[in-house]
């Protein structure tokens, strides 16, 4: 079966916390901290008990050339074996990754918290700052993570809070807007016209109407589709839930500009 993923990751929740440890400090999860989110929100599953160590040797079955080391292996910004985006980043990995430690390293200090060098201390670090809670228990050691995130942690320039700010975003849009392209594409066909309204989205994607008006901006927003109303434009987030409307895709540029996520069933 072949989906189509607009973006990564679940709507924000237990496993954001490791996710914002990395994406916050560094602009970019580091690929080593990779154990620490996985064991971490594996540990805090109900029923779960055990030290990091065996948690990850459980996980990972003691392939540690899939994390590039153990939970004492050093914090890195990128994988070592990427081919490098000059584009993105045209002075180099080593350059780039130098500038990625000392923005990570004055942030931390600047808040007062140490500075991590290894996965284990970004674990740690997870636990001084509420993502995580550690208890031991006549069954072992158990984890758990807050209900809720804890608030801003660190002090963030304006140009980080913008990328994170997205980040989020898209973390928050993301499911949203693939049930509902799941929809157009498994049920309807890939439709050019789709004359339609939100609770009618809704009743079809099991979503509630908030949510489906969020989904049909963000494929206005993006290009790959336009609302409109007899023969005006529309605007999507105005729309009201009874209001039947024209969904309009150019699933030619849908196609060109989102991911597609081949997965065997």
């Amino acid at each position: 079966m072949t989906e189509k993923a607009s973006v990564p990751g679940p709507r924000p929740g237990h496993g954001d916390a490791q996710r914002l440890v990395g994406v916050g400090l560094g602009a970019r999860p580091a690929p080593s901290g990779l154990p620490a989110d996985r064991a971490d929100r594996d540990a805090c599953q109900p029923g779960s008990t055990g030290s990091l160590d065996d948690l990850v040797h459980e996980i990972f079955d003691g392939h540690w050339d899939m994390i590039r080391g153990d939970l004492d292996g050093p914090l890195t910004f990128s994988w070592p074996d990427e081919e490098w985006d000059y584009e993105a980043a045209p002075e180099g990995r080593e350059a780039c990754e130098a500038a990625r430690w000392e923005q990570f390293s004055a942030m931390l200090t600047t808040a007062g918290f140490p500075v991590p060098t290894t996965v284990r201390d970004l674990s740690e670090l997870s636990l001084t700052w509420g993502l995580a809670r550690r208890e031991e228990t006549p069954d072992g050691t158990r984890w758990s993570m807050p209900a809720a995130l804890p608030g801003d942690l660190l002090p963030l320039d304006p140009e980080l809070t913008e990328r994170l700010d997205g980040i989020r975003w898209t973390m928050r849009t993301g499911p949203l807007l693939d049930t509902l392209i799941d929809h157009l594409v498994d049920d309807l066909g890939e439709p050019t016209k789709a004359v339609t309204s939100l609770d009618r989205l809704a009743a079809a994607t099991g979503q509630d109407i908030d949510d489906v008006r969020l989904a049909v901006a963000e494929l206005v927003k993006s290009g790959d589709a336009r609302v409109r109303r007899g023969e005006e434009p529309a605007d999507a987030e105005r729309l009201e839930a009874h209001c039947r409307f024209r969904l309009v895709m150019d699933w030619e540029h849908f196609h060109e500009h989102r991911i597609q996520v081949s997965r065997g069933d």
